[in-house]
């Protein structure tokens, strides 16, 4: 009752509501930081530093400017900490602070870290807030200081460090963003790189909530089922894709075909396997890549990663509850029971209403994108997909894109930052049935 008179005083914004603003006023702010001469080394337009500030806010990783090149290093910072903001939830840091300082934190401001952290419950929020930092700390320092290895030697030890830093925490924000015009294509074959970036990808794509179960238990058994499913579902993915991408581009000249030695290509496959989920990095010329492994990416995308996660995409336990959903019908069976534990019709319910939002999503943006660009129909699904899933990965037609381009871009890739489900929780009425209705039946299929 306290929360509906909030609401209807204008004091309590819809959570919803408030996390879409919180996104929107960073992107905005992002992009007046950008503009500054100190930021930049040539001269843009706002669509430029808008489109990169709303990349790096929902890291997603596409670019139309050269981060390496033609951003200073001012500019550099702003989108490094765009990315940080934006991967782990401004209202994540908001609530540490607080926390810090030792003020209280509200109960407006636990709906709206709930929203942000996409939690059912806000039991023990502050909990997570504090092992989500923690996490956070330990692996983008362990991250810079592997990349470190390869990167001070090449570079000396301010460019080196600064570039170990940049590309640690962009991995582990699954963002994407690099300092290269060809992003990790020259370490193609480092062993140091191609283990830490795919780590740092993967860590972050699990999702604060695997983390904090796998803090508190110490076995197997004494996991959720939800941690259960993202780790069982990311190594299936990973190995099953990084086979499929040695074997369909083992001899394609462009991508792993150019190189002699077996190890070089097992990294490429495996590297390119890690980041195509959410990340956006690459070893290899993504523009290069066979149809049947770009639609094998675009697939990958639109999986993403973990819920909770710095990553994108419908989730990985979105793309398992839907295939066991499949098997139990075939199966003649009412229920869907994994792990031991039954899911209920209700998250049934969201897994579908998520799919079916994400799939109108990406259907309407292509639809537009083809409207105001004339391109090649891969390239520019290619695109509209890794803008969805936050991914960053491009066939190289970003930088082509006039406004109406970016603009519809930049959408996509806000609503695959927020979430889709999350504009459908903020435009839908919950109102009580009154009427019950004999049931009927419709013939399907």
């Amino acid at each position: 009752m306290a929360r509906l008179a909030a609401l209807r005083s204008g004091r309590f914004l819809p959570p919803p509501l408030a996390l879409m603003l919180t996104y929107a006023a960073l992107i905005a702010a992002g992009t007046l930081l950008l503009k500054l001469p100190a930021a930049r080394t040539v001269a843009m337009s706002w669509s430029d530093v808008a489109f990169t500030a709303t990349s790096a806010v929902t890291v997603t990783g596409l670019a139309v400017r050269d981060t390496g090149t033609e951003f200073t290093l001012f500019g550099q910072a702003v989108i490094l900490v765009l990315i940080q903001l934006g991967g782990l939830g401004l209202m994540t840091f908001a609530v540490l602070i607080l926390t810090m300082l030792g003020l209280p934190v509200g109960i407006t401001h636990r709906h709206y870290l709930r929203e942000d952290l996409n939690q059912t419950s806000m039991s023990g929020l502050i909990r997570l807030t504090k092992t989500i930092l923690r996490f956070v700390l330990v692996c983008e320092a362990a991250g810079t200081a592997f990349l470190a290895v390869v990167f001070v030697p090449e570079f000396g030890w301010q460019a080196g460090l600064w570039s170990s830093l940049f590309h640690a925490v962009s991995a582990f924000n699954n963002a994407g963003f690099a300092l290269y015009p060809d992003s990790l294509t020259a370490w193609v074959a480092h062993p140091v790189v191609n283990v830490t970036v795919p780590a740092l990808l993967i860590l972050g794509g699990l999702g604060f909530t695997v983390v904090a179960d796998m803090q508190r238990c110490t076995g197997w058994r004494g996991y959720t089922v939800h941690t259960k499913l993202m780790l069982v579902g990311t190594l299936v993915l990973l190995v099953w894709s990084t086979a499929t991408i040695a074997v369909l581009e083992w001899t394609n000249p462009a991508t792993l075909g150019q190189f002699d030695a077996v190890s070089t290509k097992l990294w490429a496959s495996w590297f390119q396997a890690a980041t195509t989920r959410t990340a956006g990095f690459n070893t290899v010329d993504i523009g290069g890549l066979t149809q049947a492994t770009t639609l094998l990416f675009m697939t990958l995308m639109v999986v993403g990663a973990g819920s909770t996660s710095t990553g994108g995409g419908i989730k990985v336990t979105t793309f398992i509850v839907l295939l066991l959903a499949t098997v139990s019908f075939f199966r003649r069976h009412t229920a869907i029971d994994v792990f031991g534990r039954r899911l209920g019709a209700e998250q049934i319910m969201k897994v579908l209403a998520l799919s079916m939002v994400s799939t109108l999503t990406i259907l309407i943006a292509l639809f537009v994108l083809i409207l105001f660009h004339e391109g090649e129909f891969l390239d520019l699904a290619f695109e509209t997909v890794s803008a969805f899933g936050t991914v960053g990965l491009s066939r190289g037609i970003t930088g082509d894109l006039d406004t109406a381009g970016r603009a519809v871009l930049m959408g996509v890739m806000f609503l695959g930052r927020v979430g889709p489900l999350t504009l459908g929780f903020l435009l839908a009425v919950r109102s009580p049935k009154r009427v019950s209705y004999p049931a009927g039946t419709v013939y399907l299929g």
